[in-house]
């Protein structure tokens, strides 16, 4: 699929655009536009409008720099910090494995809107609805506690140094290695955001009845390639999902085995029982493993946005198929790797902007 973005966000005469092909690589060229027109395929002019948007701000978001990370960025000023985040993991997992798909999850859905700033944190107050009330968060997002309790004990060692921002990261990383994923180095240094926003959480989240060009175009926009979305879909292989998420694609779509959407439909009725959950990944769902992609290859993949991955043309199919062969785990783990860093350094705040929250729920 082909479309062109360009940098300031308008198509125009003399405009400089980025043709972009999503083909396992993502890649773009620069061309300079004579007369006003867009190149989109015929699959992307079926996009819901809020993807089409994203698809006019894209270039502008993932142009969006902060300032440098480091892994070692409080080596100095609170060597600790990580330490105390993986022993607060590795106590909440203890409790509840499932923590472990939750608090990857807050770290994604937190990166997604505005950037990796802890802006899902925040409680509402006078003067925003934040974002934990979007559609995408509302009875889904969970960790709330784990992080907040985590922040706690970081704040007792070196008050008012480590960002929830950051915690999040680590939080993060530390969930996937508990439950058998890879390992990452995790750049630092970024800070808390002043505000958040329900209305950006809403249009920038991807939602899982979401298709193949919606995902591309929702991850491209926040300067993710094809080949990073279908590694961090794989996310999925650890977690739970509500009735009211894979209703539609167990009894509606064509794509999914028979007698696992029948499994489904015995305990996920066509209308009630929304939050009864199901496991994303059937197969291992409390380790980090490939499973997922296994699941796809099936047609048993929990969500419709899932299936997706294995539903376009031969390139779409394979790179889903051989990329994640389950006699090559490690492929799954290091794209997944590469991908979680890019990820973790969208729009970060540093140097002066924002703040180190003393309290992850609210500003100072």
């Amino acid at each position: 699929m082909t479309f062109a973005l360009t940098s300031s966000g308008a198509l125009g005469i003399n405009s400089t655009a980025l043709i972009c092909n999503f083909k396992t690589t993502g890649s773009c060229i620069k061309m300079q536009l004579l007369e006003p027109f867009i190149f989109l395929s015929t699959t992307l002019m079926a996009a819901h409008k809020t993807t089409l948007c994203l698809v006019l701000l894209a270039a502008c978001l993932a142009a969006a720099t902060g300032g440098k990370l480091s892994p070692e960025y409080y080596s100095s000023t609170c060597p600790g910090a990580p330490a105390i985040v993986q022993a607060g993991v590795v106590a909440a997992l203890k409790n509840e494995t499932r923590m472990g798909a939750s608090l990857l999850r807050l770290h994604f859905h937190d990166c997604f809107v505005n950037g990796c700033d802890a802006s899902i944190l925040l409680d509402d107050n006078a003067t925003f609805v934040g974002e934990k009330t979007a559609s995408p968060n509302n009875k889904s997002i969970r960790g709330y506690e784990v992080i907040d309790k985590i922040k706690g004990q970081v704040e007792k060692e070196c008050p008012g140094v480590v960002s929830c921002a950051d915690i999040l990261a680590l939080a993060a990383r530390d969930s996937v290695v508990y439950l058998g994923g890879p390992s990452w180095e995790v750049s630092l240094g970024r800070r808390d955001s002043l505000n958040a926003s329900k209305e950006a959480a809403e249009v920038s989240l991807p939602e899982p009845t979401f298709n193949l060009s919606d995902l591309a175009v929702n991850f491209w926009a926040q300067g993710l390639s094809f080949r990073d979305m279908v590694a961090l879909s794989g996310a999925h292989t650890i977690g739970m999902a509500r009735c009211t998420t894979f209703r539609d694609h167990i009894y509606n779509d064509s794509d999914i085995e028979p007698s696992f959407a029948r499994s489904l439909q015995q305990f996920c009725p066509p209308r009630g029982h929304d939050d009864v959950l199901a496991p994303l990944d059937l197969r291992t769902p409390a380790q980090f493993d490939n499973s997922y992609y296994v699941n796809l290859v099936n047609y048993k993949g929990l969500l419709h946005s899932d299936q997706e991955l294995f539903h376009g043309d031969s390139a779409d199919r394979s790179l889903a198929r051989t990329l994640y062969e389950s006699d090559r785990p490690s492929v799954f783990l290091d794209d997944f790797a590469k991908g979680m860093i890019k990820m973790g350094e969208i729009k970060p705040l540093t140097g002066s902007a924002g703040e180190i929250r003393k309290f992850c729920g609210k500003v100072n």
